[in-house]
């Protein structure tokens, strides 16, 4: 029996590997949810998990999630609207609703489903979608996958997002989609300004707010609360800063009912366990009763940001936990994960295509579970790095 030849398949490797952007995949033990985990058998820092509060390990999660899992067993056993649907989703729809101050909400077995999902069942072939152009790869292919015209603004530049604004008038519908905080370069989109333009051009206004919930906002609420700014729909994940997964909408009862009858991956996906659904319900409750979290969080990511600008590094982002460190080529920025990894501190390189072309960087991120020996240990060693490599 013949079979097709993957030789096309090897050049498209090799390509790959000639152009530096090869990737493999690292063992890591016992998990990022630490902020000292073993790559491949050496210890590290953690400094690249978005595990951002720490909570991914929390004993009061893992405690509920096999309280509920003994009863309810690993799997859920079928979509949500077959099998899959327990009071534990339910519970949950209800806390987020709560927790972000919206009518309702639909929980999704992870954030990219619940992007997907909401813009491809949101806009149709008569609207337009005016997209920033850092968007998350998750927005971009719910965008490909609507039948709507996309519009792509510069990152965060309002005079473009308005002329797109004024130039698409004739459009049935206008939705303006961004990442609350930016997952590449850790800077919040101007949220205020959307709004005034979304208001004058008669828009509605969809945000992601996966690098946002548990990390701005008052107790965490994300970037509507941060700014005092109502949207339209408000998507996310339990994945980053709440520390378990899945995904999420807020937004209106009718938003959410449409949803439930119309967006593809929460209708055709499996839905995910009850043990992980009470897990997330108690991550809530910790992020809105235990502020500390959030202060001891910026008050690190305000220790490492003035250091590390101090040495001379270019540094982008906003009290964020995201720290992109720009070193500028894909073969440079290897070097310095590698350097950095053997000094014990562990932080990838990010190199396009999940970056422009020039602006591979070191994606450092700070979660509220290191100490400030852990940001001086960090610091140090980027600065021995950064002058070996010329860097700073």
């Amino acid at each position: 029996m013949l079979r097709l030849t993957h030789k096309w398949l090897e050049q498209e490797v090799d390509a790959i590997k000639n152009q530096g952007l090869y990737r493999q995949l690292r063992t890591i033990s016992p998990s990022s949810r630490s902020k000292k985990s073993y790559i491949d058998g050496k210890e590290n820092i953690m400094a690249s998990s978005n595990n951002y509060l720490g909570l991914a390990g929390d004993k009061r999660l893992t405690d509920e999630a096999v309280t509920i899992m003994k009863e309810y067993g690993v799997g859920s056993t079928g979509s949500r609207l077959t099998t899959g649907n327990t009071i534990w989703h339910e519970k949950l729809e209800q806390r987020i609703a709560e927790f972000k101050n919206e009518e309702a909400a639909l929980v999704f077995s992870s954030g990219y489903l619940a992007n997907i999902g909401v813009i491809s069942s949101l806009a149709g072939s008569e609207d337009i979608i005016l997209s920033d152009q850092f968007n998350h790869a998750s927005i971009i292919d719910g965008c490909r996958l609507s039948k709507a015209k996309t519009s792509v603004y510069r990152h965060t530049d309002m005079e473009d997002l308005e002329v797109k604004l004024i130039h698409n008038q004739h459009f049935r519908r206008r939705f303006i989609v961004t990442d609350g905080v930016f997952s590449m370069d850790g800077n919040i989109a101007p949220l205020r300004e959307i709004k005034v333009l979304a208001e004058k051009y008669d828009a509605y206004i969809i945000v992601d707010d996966a690098h946002a919930t548990g990390v701005i906002g008052k107790n965490g609420r994300g970037t509507a609360d941060h700014f005092d700014v109502p949207v339209d729909v408000t998507v996310g994940t339990f994945s980053k800063a709440i520390g378990t997964e899945g995904g999420f909408v807020a937004g209106s009862r009718p938003l959410i009912d449409y949803l439930r009858n119309r967006a593809r991956s929460f209708i055709f996906q499996t839905a995910l366990p009850p043990g992980i659904m009470a897990a997330t319900i108690k991550a809530i409750d910790i992020i809105e009763s235990t502020p500390e979290l959030q202060s001891h969080l910026q008050h690190l990511i305000h220790l490492i940001r003035t250091e590390l600008l101090d040495y001379g590094f270019d540094i982008r982002g906003e009290h964020t936990p995201i720290l992109p460190v720009i070193i500028g080529e894909s073969e440079k920025s290897m070097y310095f994960s590698k350097a950095l990894e053997k000094e014990g501190i562990f932080a990838p390189a990010i190199r396009p295509p999940s970056v422009p072309n020039g602006e591979s960087r070191i994606r450092m991120t700070i979660m509220a579970a290191h100490t400030e020996q852990d940001i001086q240990q960090i610091c140090k060693t980027f600065y021995n790095v950064g002058k070996k490599l010329e860097v700073i």
